[in-house]
């Protein structure tokens, strides 16, 4: 059971734990796209010249054989793991339903032993915009209001001071879009049911979707975006981001004014060859 959590957080943790585990009980056909991104994950760690013994998984969706697996943790609760630990701390398409991102970040670093390295996947902004303004559009046009159906995604350009924010190590971060296709719009529905990723915000309707409204909604996302096939795209915007906890072996920004090369005479020694 979950701890209770503050009354003005985004998302409902509960609805979060329940959610992906009625999406376990529907079946690993669901789990496609979070292995696709833990594949890529580990192409990343594929490149990285270190063997990560002891590994902590944010989620347990890392599908990284041996690691401890941990649930995220409520907005009062903090990450179960003992302090300088880890020497990997891997989250895979989980921490976009955390309330406090920030400080579950801070917690990540401090499990982590010096220069252990902290790498996460997460749904960008751009994830699930044909369905999120099909919806929209839908339920305004027939009930004359619209709830909030699709959560919002963090965007790349903040996961950077994040990390900073955090008391990361050389941070990096970066994106990869996937688009996955479908005979139906239900048929995506059902997808995101199966992988956990149903609507969890605090504020969501109590109330099932009206049959009208998704009909609608699915008339609007077919006439808007279907392929000349007549199959429809549903955008998968996927942000990674790594750093490591700090240690001294690290390298180091120089410091300002430490240049041995005017802007000048960089310009000048960096200029490209003619083509003949």
């Amino acid at each position: 059971m979950t701890s209770p959590q503050k009354p003005d957080a985004l998302f409902d943790m509960n609805a979060v734990l329940t959610n992906a585990a009625r999406g376990r009980v529907m079946g690993s056909e669901y789990d496609f796209l979070r292995r696709e991104v833990a594949d890529r994950m580990q192409d990343r760690l594929m490149d990285i010249n270190r063997r990560f013994e002891h590994v902590l998984d944010i989620g347990g969706r890392s599908f990284v054989e041996g690691a401890t697996s941990v649930e995220l943790p409520t907005a009062n609760a903090a990450l179960d793991a003992v302090p300088a630990s880890h020497d990997l701390v891997i989250s895979n398409l989980s921490m976009h339903w955390v309330n406090d991102l920030p400080g579950l970040m801070v917690q990540a670093n401090h499990a982590l032993k010096p220069d252990g390295l902290f790498i996460a996947s997460l749904f960008g902004g751009d994830t699930l915009h044909e369905l999120r303004h099909a919806l929209i559009a839908a339920e305004s046009e027939v009930v004359g209001g619209a709830n909030t159906r699709v959560i919002p995604f963090a965007d790349v350009r903040d996961l950077g001071s994040l990390l900073q924010r955090a008391g990361f190590a050389l941070p990096v971060t970066d994106m990869d879009t996937i688009t996955v296709t479908y005979e139906h719009p239900l048929k995506l529905l059902q997808d995101l049911r199966g992988m956990g990723e149903a609507n969890a915000m605090t504020t969501r309707s109590r109330n099932f979707l009206r049959r009208d409204v998704l009909m609608r909604a699915c008339e609007r996302y077919t006439a808007k975006y279907a392929g000349p096939d007549g199959r429809i795209p549903a955008t998968f915007q996927v942000l990674y981001m790594t750093g490591w906890h700090p240690h001294e072996s690290q390298q180091k920004p120089l410091k300002p004014g430490s240049g041995k090369m005017n802007l000048g005479d960089a310009l000048k020694a960096g200029k490209p060859p003619k083509k003949p």
